[in-house]
């Protein structure tokens, strides 16, 4: 469900007077494909999340009501364990299976288990964990273990199903069909000696989870009913496995522990709060939508189907449609009954661009953007697209102003670039536009295409001047060799 802004419904960045600009970002409209999670590159690459991860084809999601709800569910918890000074990126990845997983620097969380998670405290429970892990500094470890078993490939394999509790199922079936084919003897003790490695750390992130839901006077119930879920899926084989075999405790044992520790916590019994279920609700309705439209909807909110989250869900499954005259009557009636929600505004904004009115979107994203206590950056770019596509002169130097805040808050997201080489482009400032289209490209990937569109730009400007010297950083980037 790309969607806050340009993921989800904006076009690809048009050239703009001659400008250039070529959009490869392959983020958008991601939860309207039916994309594969690629998860072995993100757990184990090292390398920064820009554009390495985009070539990687891992698909990201970029919504700013997730990520803000997303934040206020890992905040507290890398609080407790420590972490909240590292700056620790939470990353939505489209993907409809309930997983989230670490990278070392990063914690990665699938749409889908937020969309499966019926209340915030089984997708916390769940980041509960993953910090753990990270706390721990286990995928450094894993990492490492990895370079010492360089022979069995199909540990490689099974290993980049994923690292997040979810792999669980996967690897499995996975370790059983693959029994056959690894060598025994000095590979199988390998093999043992790796897994049962990995399942210490499991155990350990779950003791890690459980104090640090402690800590923030939450409960751990919603770990149990997820580790249930899991346990309800491998029980259908029936099979008894070596545990050695599996890299997380066999369900069973695993939720004996959970559940020992969880209720003797004073939180057990504590339920989330009826705003926060409310917001969690709303974030579901959306992934619904793009994921899944109205059957997904109606299946989600069966026992709800006249409350806020399935409206929500049906006014953005109408817009989806291509129905934006019907859409905008569904989410005026949201914003009359919540009219502090900045991103009922940005809904409306979005159906407004998708209707031909820049001039109203822009107005429903300045609301936006006003009642947004996060300023979000998605948002203000927003704002500034729909002001240059009213095309209006009088409206280019608020569009470049708001987009340049934009990037300047979200270096790394390459479209906020190429809506800034269009209002460059049609207020007639060329090199500029031509310096934009070079980041854009910078952040997308395409070093080689940056490049000659750098050179471009510092032709045009003041040598030695700060942005002369941006061209320059680009031009002088080095690719690595393949």
């Amino acid at each position: 469900m790309a969607k806050t802004e340009f993921l989800r419904t904006m076009p690809a960045p048009q050239p703009a007077a001659s400008v250039p600009v070529h959009a490869r970002n392959s983020s958008k409209h991601m939860l309207r494909l039916p994309l594969s999670l690629i998860i072995s590159a993100a757990v184990l690459a090292s390398s920064a999340f820009t554009a390495s991860a985009q070539s990687r084809s891992v698909p990201i999601v970029r919504d700013a009501e997730i990520e803000a709800l997303v934040s206020d569910y890992t905040t507290p918890i890398l609080n407790a364990a420590g972490l909240g000074k590292q700056r620790i990126k939470t990353i939505l990845v489209n993907s409809p299976s309930f997983n989230a997983f670490v990278d070392g620097r990063r914690i990665f969380i699938n749409t889908g288990a937020l969309l499966q998670s019926e209340t915030p405290n089984e997708i916390i429970g769940v980041i509960a964990h993953e910090t753990g892990h990270l706390a721990g500094g286990h995928q450094d470890r894993l990492r490492e273990q990895l370079k010492q078993a360089k022979t069995m490939a199909v540990i490689g394999t099974l290993l980049g199903l994923g690292a997040g509790i979810a792999g669980a199922a996967a690897r499995n079936s996975a370790i059983a069909g693959a029994g056959g084919g690894i060598a025994a003897g000095g590979g199988e003790i390998a093999m043992r000696s790796l897994l049962s490695y990995q399942r210490s750390e499991e155990a350990a992130a779950d003791r890690s989870a459980i104090n640090y839901l402690n800590k923030t006077g939450q409960s751990a119930k919603g770990m149990l009913v997820t580790f249930e879920r899991f346990a309800s899926a491998l029980s259908i084989s029936g099979t008894q496995v070596d545990a050695y075999r599996i890299s997380h405790p066999l369900p069973r044992e695993r939720i004996a522990n959970l559940s020992n520790l969880a209720q003797q916590s004073p939180y057990f019994e504590k339920k989330d709060p009826e705003s926060l279920q409310l917001r969690h609700d709303l974030a579901r309705a959306k992934i619904a939508a793009y994921s899944g439209g109205m059957g997904s909807l109606q299946r989600i909110f069966r026992n709800n189907p006249r409350g806020l989250g399935a409206r929500y869900g049906d006014a953005i499954s109408t817009f989806l449609t291509g129905n934006a005259r019907n859409a905008i009557p569904k989410i005026d009636a949201l914003i009359k009954e919540q009219p502090k929600n900045p991103y009922f505004r940005e809904m409306k904004g979005d159906i407004l661009l998708k209707a031909n009115n820049p001039a109203g979107a822009a107005a429903e994203f300045k609301q936006a953007a006003a009642l947004d206590p996060r300023k979000s950056s998605l948002i203000r770019m927003s704002y500034g697209r729909a002001l240059m596509l009213t095309g209006n002169k009088a409206n280019m130097q608020a569009a470049i102003t708001e987009l340049k805040a934009g990037v300047a808050r979200d270096p790394e997201f390459s479209e906020g670039y190429g809506y800034l080489a269009q209002a460059y482009g049609q207020s007639g400032q060329m090199a500029l536009a031509d310096l934009a289209t070079a980041d854009q490209h910078y952040y997308a990937g395409n070093i080689n295409e940056a490049k000659i569109f750098a050179t471009r730009a510092q032709t045009k400007l003041k040598s030695g001047s700060p942005d002369w010297l941006r061209a320059q950083d680009i031009i002088n980037t080095k690719t690595k060799k393949k």
